[in-house]
């Protein structure tokens, strides 16, 4: 069958989202430009990456082009809103690609499916019929900042961090590795 690639060269919106509540939320990232939506699955630690790097590849563009970019998204451009309903997934992400477009000077985000063969590299960021089906959106640079913002939001309003392990506390109860599987009873 042949390779399915969604190209999305000025979404609308591309932005992260959960659905359920913490501590089983699903990741969902969103891309829609006129009366095309697509809905991809990822984990939260690919979120995480995903905006590491957004901003990593822009502090490089910046220093190796010589080209003010801005730091900050404009407010216009912050979306806080939910993610479009129902959330139909094309694919569960395994493999992402990030680039930069001079010619456009855009930020390439390319999210490729999970496949059960090792994904060739020379398939990422490419339009070769052969391999997994992906997702391509391209993105300006404040487009790009105010994804990466709202990513970190999605990914901290999730459980809060223990204080000493760094681990995410459960409603029920943590057992922390740094007291060595210690836990205080409330009768001490």
């Amino acid at each position: 069958m042949a390779r399915v690639i969604h190209v999305f060269r000025q979404p609308d919106r591309f932005i992260v989202g959960t659905v359920g509540e913490p501590g089983e939320r699903t990741f969902y990232l969103q891309a829609t430009e006129d009366l095309r939506t697509v809905s991809v699955q990822l984990e939260k630690q690919q979120v995480s990456v995903l905006t590491e790097r957004i901003d990593a590849l822009l502090e490089e563009v910046q220093r190796r082009f010589d080209t003010e970019l801005p730091s900050e998204p404009p407010d216009e451009l912050v979306d806080s809103g939910p993610l479009e309903v129902p959330v139909e997934e094309e694919f569960r992400v395994g493999t992402m690609g990030l680039g930069w477009d001079a010619e456009t000077e855009a930020v390439v985000v390319e999210l490729l499916a999970v496949t059960e063969e090792e994904v060739d590299e020379s398939v990422v960021l490419d339009d070769t019929d052969e391999g997994p089906d992906a997702v391509r959106v391209f993105l300006s640079a404040a487009h790009a900042r105010a994804f990466a913002e709202r990513a970190q939001r999605v990914i901290e309003a999730g459980r809060k961090p223990c204080p000493l392990c760094s681990e995410p506390l459960d409603p029920e109860g943590h057992i922390c590795p740094r007291q060595n599987g210690y836990r205080r009873s409330e009768e001490e």
